[in-house]
C-alpha cells in the first residue's frame, strides 16, 4: 500500500472517530437539555469542520509536486485557515446561536483531544 494512501485511510478513520466524538457528546448533553447537546455538538464541528476542509486541501495538492519551500508554505498558510475557521465557527456559535458555553467548550476540547490521541492509536493498530 502506497504511503498516500496510507495516509488518506488515517486521515478517514481521524475523522471518523472525531465524528463519533461530537455524536456522542450531543447525544449526552442532550440528555440534560436538548440545546445542551446542540451546543456540545456546535462545538464539536468548531473543530470537524475546518479539519475536513485541511484535510481536503491536503489531499488535492498532493498529487502535485511543489518546489521545495512551498510544502512549509502550503501547511503554514492551512494550519492559520484551519485556526480561523475554528474561531469564525465558535463565535458564531457563541454569538448568534447563543450555544450553552460548557457544553460547546467541553466538546471542543475532546474533539482537540481525540485529533491528538487517535493518530497514534490507529498507527499502533494498523
Amino acid at each position: 500500500m502506497s504511503v498516500s494512501l496510507l495516509s488518506r485511510n488515517v486521515a478517514r478513520k481521524l475523522l471518523f472517530i472525531q465524528l463519533l466524538a461530537v455524536m456522542a457528546s450531543g447525544l449526552l448533553f442532550s440528555f440534560k437539555d436538548p440545546f445542551w447537546g446542540i451546543s456540545a455538538i456546535c462545538g464539536g464541528m468548531a473543530v470537524l469542520l475546518p479539519n475536513m476542509l485541511f484535510m481536503i486541501f491536503a489531499w488535492r495538492h498532493q498529487a502535485q509536486i511543489p518546489a521545495k519551500g512551498r510544502v512549509a508554505w502550503s501547511f503554514a498558510f492551512g494550519e492559520a485557515f484551519k485556526v480561523l475557521a475554528m474561531l469564525v465557527l465558535l463565535v458564531v456559535a457563541l454569538a448568534v446561536l447563543k450555544a450553552v458555553f460548557l457544553p460547546l467548550i467541553v466538546t471542543w476540547v475532546l474533539v482537540l483531544v481525540v485529533q491528538i490521541l487517535a493518530p497514534a492509536v490507529i498507527n499502533n493498530k494498523g
